[in-house]
């Protein structure tokens, strides 16, 4: 992975980590050992997948670029699916607190986009790379008027 590419993954990881142990430790207050682990699943959860999909979507953009926008749509439709199965296949599991695991991951989720989106912002991304436009340039052969 490119240094670029692992800052930002760490800029959008690490705060969203941050709020998972702070909801891991409200739900373990509030709702017992159940809930503390129903919320340590849900960020858990919400950081595989989103970290999962941002490699595949860094992956997509260096090699298939053409296919960035559709690929990104078809990831985040496909994420949303896997997660209402899993939801719907632990809905009344004594394992966890389904709330306190629902309630985790969607804020673990909206976290990893806002960090995601004031990552994008502050990432100093070349619109033309200077160093290709030097190196297309042919040189000047022959004699000059």
């Amino acid at each position: 992975m490119p240094s670029n590419d692992a800052r930002n993954l760490l800029q959008i990881a690490v705060p969203t980590a941050a709020v998972g142990v702070v909801a891991v430790a409200v739900s373990g207050v509030v709702a017992g050992g159940k809930g503390a682990l129903g919320a340590a699943v849900g960020t858990l959860l919400a950081l595989v997948f989103m970290g999962v999909g941002l490699y595949v979507l860094q992956w997509t953009a260096k090699t298939l670029p053409q296919l960035f926008q559709a690929m990104g749509l078809m990831l985040y439709v496909a994420q949303l699916l896997l997660l209402l199965i899993f939801v719907a296949l632990f809905k009344g599991t004594s394992l966890f607190d389904p709330k306190t695991f629902a309630l985790a991951l969607v804020i673990a989720t909206v976290v990893w986009m806002a960090a995601q989106a004031r990552a994008h912002m502050k990432a100093k991304i070349f619109y033309v790379d200077p160093d290709s436009e030097k190196s297309e340039k042919p040189e000047k052969t022959g004699s000059t008027p």
